[in-house]
Formats: C-alpha cells, sequence, structure tokens
C-alpha cells in the first residue's frame, strides 16, 4: 500500500496528539519491541515509536526494519519519533480518496 501525500498530511494531522505507544530501549529493536508494535498496530492502526538515538542512518535502518517487519506505512519521521499506519481489516481510519 502506498500513500498519497494527500492521506500522510491527513494522518499526520490525527497522529500529532498522540503519545508514543511504543519506547526502543537500551537493547535497541528486539523481536519482543516489534511483537509489541505489531500489536499496538492492530489495536491502533496509527501510532508513534520513540527511537532514542542520535545516529541518524541507525534511526533510518531501524524504521525500515520496522516498516518491513510489520507491513505498515511510514508516515512521518520528526527527531526521534515516528508515526506508523497499518490499516485493520475492518479500518477504524477512514483515508481521504488519492
Amino acid at each position: 500500500m502506498q500513500l498519497s501525500n494527500k492521506q500522510k498530511q491527513y494522518l499526520k494531522g490525527l497522529a500529532h496528539p498522540l503519545k508514543p505507544v511504543v519506547l526502543l530501549g537500551s537493547n535497541g529493536l528486539t523481536e519482543g519491541v516489534l511483537a509489541e508494535i505489531d500489536n499496538a498496530l492492530d489495536h491502533h492502526e496509527l501510532i508513534k515509536v520513540r527511537i532514542p538515538t542520535d545516529d541518524r542512518e541507525l534511526k533510518q535502518q531501524i524504521a525500515e526494519t520496522i516498516v518491513l517487519n510489520t507491513q505498515s506505512e511510514l508516515v512521518q519521521k520528526i527527531g526521534n519519533i515516528i508515526v506508523l499506519y497499518r490499516p485493520n481489516e475492518e479500518p477504524a481510519i477512514t483515508l481521504p480518496k488519492a
């Protein structure tokens, strides 16, 4: 699924008041953390994840790994926070037309 710019803007607006649901700890990205992100996406569809590192390349690699393993879409990346979206079978969020 590829999100259009209009759909990403809409999701960014919805994500703005959200708090990060998953925080990566000192162990980094583990199978347990991936399972928690997957579970949070099943429950919420739109979540924020905090990646506490200052290394841009590492942050990018972690974000790409999360997106790949959870079949989600990266909506936004600001600082140490990424916003992920994955629609449920019965979506609670109605996206605008592309």
